[in-house]
């Protein structure tokens, strides 16, 4: 399945403190966008191995048709 990522947020605290604003900031930007996975779990999983981060909430849209990624630009497939 084809996710699109609309919004997310991180627990960006830990026993080490919190990371700067900036940082997080970017982290969540990177994550935001297309993302193929095989059902929310596997989209979660994705997200939180390749950020490093654990997620608070996720919004997202699932992509059926393959005609709406001709209109989405600059996407990572």
């Amino acid at each position: 399945m084809r996710f699109n990522v609309t919004d997310i947020e991180f627990d960006f605290s830990d026993s080490m403190g919190t990371i700067p604003e900036y940082e997080a900031r970017a982290i969540t930007a990177i994550a935001k966008g297309i993302c193929d996975a095989s059902d929310e779990d596997d989209l979660i999983e994705i997200i939180t191995d390749g950020t490093g981060w654990c997620i608070k909430s996720i919004d997202y849209e699932i992509i059926n048709d393959s005609s709406t990624l001709n209109n989405i630009n600059g996407a990572t497939l």
